[in-house]
């Protein structure tokens, strides 16, 4: 070998073992930095100077803490902003004293702000201006109102034939109870619970007695109360434009169900329960603590347009379990159930026997699917008895039953808070009270504004 390719070869492995060095300092100052990223779990590659590509340790640390304090922040700005909602949601409704307690419960977890302490000084004016049942100086001045089913297709409903004058006399459109409810809204009216108008209260001695409730509201608004008769959907309004049966929609929301002339269904705003629900989510301020109305139920033809009366209906059992689940979330929703009555009778005219049989059975086929309930609507609106004070046999029986708040009809407000029991007219809003008696509605609504135009003239 000559001495030239000695020195080759010598100079090739001088350069091998200097590539070899230099690739294990490269490998090992990749791990350290590497190393020092993956420290932080949200950090997913290195962080280099984009000068001379060294890597300086305090800025790689500067940067994760930079990016802990925004992610808290963050996550601190999306509670404010969940915690606020709920809190408008409750003084929407009235209650300033649960919206203050939830700011001031958030506050003392994590901390206040400008916004919140804001905030909570807008909820306490807002509270302190509050008088007990706002406009009114008494209970006695709450207005109860009532309806029927409403018709969602007065083509259906006013087509002349044998029901279209009854529809016209005792059921008010869709229409006209949008109408209604935004004339009552603009004229200060406030949908309240009748248990927050009168509750009982419990004395040293363990007795109950009846009295006012604390319902607080502003000095310019009016609490009144709401109930749907018949909520059945009788065979006889089949194919008469009316809703068919109260479901639950896809969002866990009331609504109704109607069949349409192709046999096909559809839910939707069809009835009070969702028309009235629609009017309050755009409307929060209408309810009072989430007050809805009261649902009054007979029990001959099942119930929430069920038929649960029938045991030997293939779907009996399936139609009860439909109640119970529709009723459930009626009952998160803030509404209220009352007997009707089982057959729908004049429990004035019929005899005490028969006001027990009729009482026992709408308990066992309805009171056993809508639970307990303390609210007795009577049939026709004619009260049990014709005495001013209640103590005969029939309000006893009722008595003992679990019912303590008993309503008539009247075309004003009237109420009567006994130590035992409640009593309580309500007005109709019908097509009978618009066209035959418009005087007596003249205080709640401007009936030019109200009328359907495809209601006919009473026959």
């Amino acid at each position: 070998m000559s001495r030239l390719q000695r020195y080759r070869r010598k100079r090739i492995r001088k350069t091998l073992i200097i590539n070899i060095i230099a690739l294990c300092a490269i490998a090992v100052f990749t791990f350290y930095v590497s190393a020092r990223v993956l420290r932080s779990p949200e950090s997913t590659s290195s962080v280099s100077n984009p000068v001379d590509g060294s890597i300086e340790e305090s800025n790689v640390e500067d940067t994760i803490d930079n990016t802990d304090d925004s992610s808290k922040e963050k996550e601190r700005e999306e509670k404010v902003n969940l915690v606020m909602k709920q809190a408008d949601t409750l003084a929407a409704g009235y209650d300033f004293e649960g919206a203050i307690n939830l700011l001031q419960a958030f506050t003392k977890q994590f901390g206040t702000d400008d916004t919140i302490s804001e905030k909570l000084a807008s909820y306490q004016l807002d509270q302190d201006r509050l008088v007990p049942f706002g406009a009114y100086n008494s209970i006695d001045q709450i207005n109860h109102v009532f309806f029927h089913s409403l018709i969602a297709d007065t083509q259906k409903a006013f087509d002349g034939d044998y029901d279209s004058n009854g529809y016209n006399y005792y059921m008010t459109t869709v229409s006209e109870f949008k109408n209604m409810m935004t004339q009552m809204y603009n004229e200060g009216y406030v949908l309240v619970s009748i248990h927050d108008i009168v509750r009982q209260e419990t004395l040293e001695d363990g007795s109950t007695q009846f009295i006012p409730g604390d319902i607080m509201l502003p000095p310019d608004k009016k609490p009144f109360v709401l109930s749907q008769d018949d909520v059945n959907y009788y065979k006889y309004m089949d194919g008469d434009g009316f809703a068919s049966r109260i479901v639950i929609d896809k969002n866990g929301r009331p609504t109704a169900e109607m069949i349409l002339n192709d046999g096909t269904t559809s839910i939707g705003d069809y009835d009070l329960i969702p028309v009235l629900e629609t009017f309050i989510a755009e409307h929060p301020d209408f309810s009072y603590k989430g007050a809805r109305g009261i649902i009054a139920l007979t029990g001959y033809e099942g119930a929430l347009g069920y038929r649960t009366q029938d045991p030997s209906s293939p779907t009996y059992q399936q139609d009860k379990e439909a109640v119970k689940g529709v009723v459930k979330v009626l009952k998160e929703w803030g509404w209220e159930f009352a007997s009707h009555s089982y057959g729908h009778r004049d429990m004035n005219a019929y005899t005490y026997s028969f006001l027990v049989h009729d009482t026992k059975r709408w308990q066992e086929e309805v009171g056993s699917l809508i639970g307990p309930t303390d609210l007795y609507i009577f049939p026709f609106g004619v009260d049990i008895e014709d005495q001013d004070i209640y103590d005969g046999e029939k309000y006893h029986y009722l008595k003992d039953s679990g019912f303590d708040y008993f309503f008539g009809v009247y075309k004003s407000p009237w109420m009567q808070v006994g130590k035992e029991y409640v009593r309580m007219t309500r007005r109709p809003l019908d097509g009978q009270a618009m066209l035959q008696f418009p005087e007596r509605l003249e205080d709640l609504f401007d009936l030019s504004k109200v009328i359907d135009q495809a209601r006919p003239p009473l026959q």
